[in-house]
Parts: C-alpha cells; sequence; structure tokens
C-alpha cells in the first residue's frame, strides 16, 4: 500500500515535468492529448530528447509528440500508478534502467519490433527479441572539473583512495536514476562491493540526480563525479571547465527504447523507433555528446567520447537477468552505506 501510495504521488509530481509544452494543468493535458498524440516517457534531458523529437517532427510533421521528462524512478512509479487505474497514458519508453525493460517484458507490457535497418545497428543485447531496441550507448566516467584538477586520474581505485579526491567526489543517487544504479551495478561487478565501500569511506558523496552530480562539479563544489557522457557534453558546450575521463573499465549503459503493447498509436510509435536507429538521428546522439549505435555517425572530438564499437567491445560485461532480482537490494545497500 506504501508503494502504491508513492507511485501516486509520484506521478502528480512528475506531470509537472515536461520537456515539450509543460503547463500547470499537464495530468488533464497529457489525458486529453493521448487521443490525438504520440506519448513519450523518457529520462533523457532536453539535450538529447528535444532534438531527436525535433527531426522526427520534421520528417513526419502530421505525428504530434509529447515528451515527458524525469529520472527512471519516477517514470516506473508513474507506470505503476497508470497500471493500477487500468491506463498507460505513454506509447513509448526510453530511458536507461535497463532492468527496468526486462521485468517490462516479462509482464507482456512490451510489443516486438523489430526496427528498419536492425542489421546493420550495434546491439547490446545478446538475447534481443525486439522487445526493447538499445537506442544509444550511453558512458559514464569520471568527470573531473579542470580547474581544480591538473593531473586527470588514470584509474578508479585512484578515485576511491586518493587524497586528491577525499570529500569531493560524487555519485547520483541509484534510487532517483536508472543510469546511476546501472553504473552501481556495472562497478560492483567489476571490482566488487569492497569498491563502493572505500568510495564512502574516501569521503564520496551521493548526489540528488545524473544533473546535478555534474552541475556540483561544473561549478567546484566538487573534483570529480561519475558522470553521464551526454550531460556532461552539454555543460562542455556551455563553457564549464570539465572534462570526462575513461579508465580501462569502461562503464557503458545501453538506453533501450520500446513500444507499450496497449499503445493507441502503434503505427507512429513504430515510425519514431524506426527513425531514433536511422544514421540521421544518431547523428543527432552523437553531436549530444554520448555514443551511438551506428557505426557510420561521425563523433565529435571536442567531448571525448569512445567510439561505438569501443564502448560496445570494452564496456563492462554483466548479465541483465541476473542483476534484476537484486536490483531493490543494491539500491538498499547504497543508500545504507551513503546515508
Amino acid at each position: 500500500m506504501y508503494r502504491k501510495w508513492i507511485a501516486l504521488l509520484l506521478t502528480a509530481i512528475m506531470m509537472m515535468t515536461v520537456g515539450c509544452g509543460g503547463s500547470e494543468n499537464q495530468n488533464e493535458q497529457t489525458q486529453q492529448k493521448a487521443g490525438n498524440n504520440l506519448v513519450i516517457y523518457t529520462s533523457m534531458k532536453e539535450s538529447l530528447i528535444g532534438g531527436i523529437v525535433a527531426g522526427f517532427k520534421q520528417k513526419y510533421p502530421n505525428i504530434e509528440v509529447d515528451y515527458q521528462s524525469a529520472g527512471a524512478g519516477k517514470i516506473m512509479a508513474k507506470l505503476d500508478a497508470e497500471r493500477e487505474s487500468g491506463q498507460i497514458m505513454a506509447d513509448i519508453i526510453w530511458t536507461s534502467e535497463v532492468p527496468d525493460f526486462y521485468k517490462m517484458r516479462q509482464e507482456g507490457l512490451l510489443e516486438k519490433y523489430q526496427p528498419a535497418g536492425f542489421e546493420g545497428l550495434l546491439n547490446p543485447f545478446d538475447d534481443y527479441d525486439g522487445s526493447f531496441t538499445a537506442a544509444r550507448l550511453g558512458t559514464l566516467g569520471i568527470v573531473i572539473n579542470t580547474d581544480n584538477v591538473q593531473t586527470p586520474p588514470t584509474s578508479w581505485e585512484e578515485i576511491a583512495t586518493g587524497a586528491d579526491y577525499k570529500n569531493s567526489f560524487g555519485i547520483a543517487d541509484p534510487a532517483l536514476s536508472g543510469t546511476a544504479y546501472m553504473s552501481i551495478a556495472l562497478l560492483e561487478k567489476q571490482f566488487g562491493w569492497d569498491y563502493l565501500v572505500r568510495l564512502h569511506d574516501n569521503g564520496a558523496i551521493k548526489s540528488k540526480g545524473s544533473g546535478r552530480v555534474i552541475e556540483d562539479t561544473a561549478n567546484g563544489t566538487l573534483k570529480a563525479c561519475l558522470g553521464v557522457d551526454y550531460i556532461t557534453a552539454s555543460k562542455i558546450d556551455k563553457g564549464d571547465p570539465l572534462k570526462m575521463v575513461y579508465p580501462n573499465e569502461l562503464i557503458m549503459v545501453p538506453s533501450p527504447i520500446a513500444i507499450f503493447s496497449q499503445s493507441k498509436h502503434m503505427d507512429a510509435a513504430k515510425k519514431f523507433v524506426d527513425y531514433i536507429v536511422t544514421q540521421e538521428a544518431q547523428q543527432k546522439v552523437a553531436d549530444a555528446g554520448t555514443v551511438p549505435v551506428r557505426g557510420d555517425v561521425t563523433m565529435p572530438e571536442k567531448y571525448n567520447l569512445p567510439a561505438p564499437e569501443v564502448a560496445l567491445n570494452h564496456g563492462i560485461k554483466i548479465s541483465y537477468t541476473e542483476i534484476l532480482p537484486h536490483k531493490d537490494e543494491t539500491i538498499q545497500k547504497f543508500s545504507e552505506l551513503f546515508k
């Protein structure tokens, strides 16, 4: 009962956080628009989702799109509330919390659809069946404030034990950010839970979200953080003194996109998934500062991103089905450690 109450509360909050066409009456507007508009729930920030939607609408001017952006945790809570009420309002979901997609697949919520041109994509899912498709190969690295860090770190251990980063390294809360949760799961897989303990003992700080932790690094509150590529890139574009550093153990977190089987706009939803993996859209992904799922895209040098093939082949490997049952336990352990 408590979780349902929280889910309903978060639903009300999220409906006020909208990437496009926001207003105080967003909940009512979404219900009205759902009859005519393609509705997307996403954890992607405006710097990424905005350009993708704009390109899609230019290609399909007769399809109206309403996207709503929030952390993956809030999105899933909202979906829980909508399922409780009997109707999922969205047609498409696009986040970076991969285990959620496996759970939704198990529960029969997702439409199986393989987008056009799939054979030419870099697919990170060994058990791919069309229920969801990677729309980007997101990466996380050590984001440093170049005004405060003269010699960039070369390893994850340097962050966990180095005096230079004591009480000055930030991590987004995995309870709020799907990308943060996946990064914690990957670090634990590679180095064991003791690595997170060493981070804590060196004074690492839990931040409220993936954007906030990078903001705190940009303004000098932190020297460095565990940061998402495209959020960092958007700050670099604004002139903030940031640089992404990648240790040898690469954190790559795919961002799946999926269509809800209850979608009332199935044709439009399929067109959107088709579009997001085209060369045009994937160039927008790269230009926003993250790693595309195509190898025929030009990578901007200013963001210091790994090539798509490198991200796919050298990322820390993990079984998503194995970590799915332990998600709540991992988040709870992290929350207790970083009180």
